[in-house]
């Protein structure tokens, strides 16, 4: 009879020693998927009160009340100490501070080739910049290190591991799997691509479309009214990502259409509860106010107008949200589903330069579900 040989309890994971820089809902929530998938994980949080939290009572109880939190997760208010021998390197600070966070974090990780993950789903309002190339410029490391993790991930569902999924992309497919690797585990699935510019763009848009739904949800609007902003939603996002060189079929997919309807449906979503708060008739400063934690699609809504008009790209949601955001129109005038260039009847584009009678939308929806049911033992292709 096969003798079996017992592997002896460690102390500590065995797996990658990776540091996640910001101790919000999402980026203590991915600590947590990273530990319970086996990493060695040190969060860094600015303020010294909340990482010793963190440390010592294994919790986050403002950004994750009633979560216990992995006993193998070590804490810190110092940067030096969270990057000590890091392999991986986890981003999740608000997209507007990241240039500011960067210049702190360079000069200790200048000796260290680690991964670098962007957590994050917004563009610089003063560049235009993606994430990732805000990252590229400020570390000035090869992008081949540089990966981002998008999908249907609100944060305190994940925390009470419901399951679900995501995608890690990276220009480097050797990246890419790399980090879905360690990122993953047993409520936790994450499938890998190329495409970082539809990856990164498809968490951006579905922020802004999301913006819309929460305001016609708080004007008093019914499912009929969403379920189309939804629809021409998508087909914005894809017309938008493929002008600025995604793949179209990206948007299809956990980063596009999997995040839209789980922000667009979710109050858990922060840009769906700031969207409500405008739909209310807070004035954009007020929502701000009431906001605990940074809802990203009000920061990127001007920077991503001003890339679609480069691209000649027609945004009319976003256009409307903005006018909303600025005091110009009164959020119960927002029907962006029936805005046309004039009223000559239209196709329904529901493909990027395709009207084809719905096919496309059918295609988005079985390929998402798809990804979820087919989980698998090795990281999937998105």
């Amino acid at each position: 009879r096969r003798r079996v040989a017992l592997t002896p309890k460690r102390s500590t994971p065995a797996g990658p020693r990776v540091a996640v820089i910001g101790a919000g809902s999402w980026g203590t929530t991915f600590g947590k998927i990273l530990a319970d998938g086996g990493a060695q994980v040190t969060m860094w949080a600015r303020r010294a009160e909340l990482a010793h939290e963190i440390d010592e009572a294994k919790r986050n109880s403002r950004y994750l009340p009633g979560i216990n939190l992995p006993r193998t997760m070590a804490a810190t208010h110092e940067l030096a100490i969270a990057l000590r021998d890091v392999d991986q390197v986890y981003l999740s600070v608000p997209s507007q501070s990241l240039r500011e966070n960067l210049k702190a974090l360079r000069p200790l990780l200048s000796d260290n080739d680690a991964k670098i993950v962007s957590l994050m789903k917004g563009v610089e309002r003063t560049s235009g910049l993606r994430m990732s190339q805000v990252i590229e410029q400020e570390l000035r490391c090869d992008p081949d290190r540089i990966a981002v993790a998008s999908g249907p991930n609100l944060a305190l569902e994940i925390a009470r591991e419901q399951p679900t999924a995501a995608v890690i992309s990276s220009r480097s497919q050797e990246t890419a799997e790399e980090v879905a690797r360690a990122a993953r585990n047993s409520y936790f699935r994450t499938f890998v691509n190329t495409d970082v510019i539809g990856t990164e763009f498809g968490g951006v848009l579905k922020n802004l479309i999301a913006v819309a739904i929460g305001i016609v949800d708080g004007v008093g609007y019914g499912e009929n009214t969403k379920a189309s902003i939804i629809t021409r939603g998508l087909v914005e996002m894809t017309d938008f990502a493929v002008a600025n060189g995604a793949h179209p079929e990206t948007l299809q997919g956990l980063a596009g259409l999997g995040d839209l309807i789980a922000t667009c449906q979710s109050p858990l979503s922060r840009n769906n509860t700031a969207g409500r708060l405008l739909g209310q008739g807070y004035s954009f400063q007020d929502v701000v106010k009431q906001m605990q934690q940074t809802a990203e699609g009000l920061a990127s809504v001007a920077p991503v107008l001003q890339l679609a008009r480069e691209s000649e790209v027609h945004m009319p949601i976003v256009e409307q949200v903005k006018m909303v955001l600025d005091g110009k129109m009164n959020p119960r005038d927002i029907a962006p589903h029936l805005t046309t260039d004039d009223d000559t009847p239209q196709g329904e584009r529901t493909n990027h330069g395709q009207a084809d009678g719905g096919g496309a939308l059918r295609r988005a929806l079985q390929r998402a579900f798809d990804q979820f049911r087919n989980g698998g033992r090795s990281p999937g292709r998105d």
